[in-house]
């Protein structure tokens, strides 16, 4: 498959999102194992091109190269989740994606094909697997155990520039005495979870955690009666197992005791396809990741009295 008919073939595959159902682009980064990424998230699917290794650079990082007229990482993914690198390996294929306003490639050994998978088919993965936080979900393709790539566990892991609010939010937050209310926090990757309780943390608002939307919307029907418990915002992911952050935002909506929470689209996917969908579904607003001032100030907004 060449990299236009790729994009072609992930064109036809967007209608599948909103309706807790994604694309998923597989490859394998050595031997069987079967990984995957998101369709929206990638952009073309190329040979490995020559690259320019600069010393200091990160031991995960092959190198760069000129991307339609623009200097971009080239990350060994093979190399991030433990497997011998392929930055040497003639035959290697780089995935160009694009991740919260940024765009980087991937090296892989091959990629295969565009499955579908249902959001109910994702599961999180058992520590037993081995796969640690680089992987944020699994399932199984033909019999065939697939695993997700958490790759905002693989670029925080390059570059972990913390996630703080500028000073300025933080005494706007203490001066607005948001404590008594709470925020729940959607997310199924590790790193994401734990950047934003701690964005949270620095605005004294403290955050109740789900890894996805069965289990959020578990927890905000239980939560729904308690005035003690009471959640204000829900910050959710869009791409999680179970189910994703459209559906989640569906059945908030079509829930009589929860449809008046506010309701944010926390996601790496971009795109003014992403943003109609958050009005189809009635999500409140969609934030890229990470963008932590504009994620602070929203939630503020949200958060008003007037919104109780």
């Amino acid at each position: 498959m060449t990299g236009v008919a790729l994009m072609d073939s992930v064109e036809s595959h967007t209608r599948l999102a909103g309706h807790n159902r994604v694309a998923m682009l597989l490859f394998h980064l050595s031997g069987t194992q079967l990984f995957g990424l998101n369709v929206f998230k990638v952009r073309e699917v190329l040979r490995k091109p020559p690259m320019e290794r600069l010393p200091g650079m990160h031991e995960w990082l092959a190198g760069s190269f000129d991307y339609r007229g623009k200097t971009i990482p080239v990350i060994d993914l093979a190399a991030a989740l433990g497997y011998p690198p392929l930055a040497a390996v003639d035959s290697a294929h780089l995935v160009v994606t694009e991740f919260s306003r940024t765009v980087q490639g991937f090296l892989v050994a091959d990629f295969q094909r565009i499955v579908h998978c249902t959001g109910e088919s994702l599961e999180a993965p058992s520590s037993t697997l081995g796969f640690g936080g680089r992987v944020s979900a699994v399932s199984r393709i033909d019999g065939q155990l697939m695993a997700v790539v958490d790759v905002e566990h693989v670029l925080a892991s390059i570059d972990g520039a913390p996630a703080d609010i500028s000073h300025r939010l933080q005494e706007e937050a203490e001066q607005r005495h948001l404590s008594p209310r709470r925020i729940m926090v959607v997310d199924d990757s590790t790193v994401a979870r734990l950047r934003l309780v701690n964005l949270f943390k620095q605005m004294n608002i403290e955050c109740v955690v789900a890894q996805n939307g069965c289990e959020a919307l578990e927890l905000l029907t239980e939560m729904a009666d308690g005035d003690d418990e009471k959640i204000t915002v829900v910050i959710s992911d869009i791409e999680m197992p179970r189910l994703d952050g459209y559906a989640l935002t569906r059945a908030i909506r079509e829930t009589p005791a929860l449809r008046g929470l506010k309701v944010v689209l926390h996601s790496s996917l971009s795109g003014v396809f992403n943003e109609t969908l958050v009005r189809d579904v009635g999500a409140d607003r969609f934030i890229a990741k990470f963008q932590p001032d504009l994620l602070a100030k929203t939630v503020l907004e949200l958060m008003t009295p007037s919104t109780n």
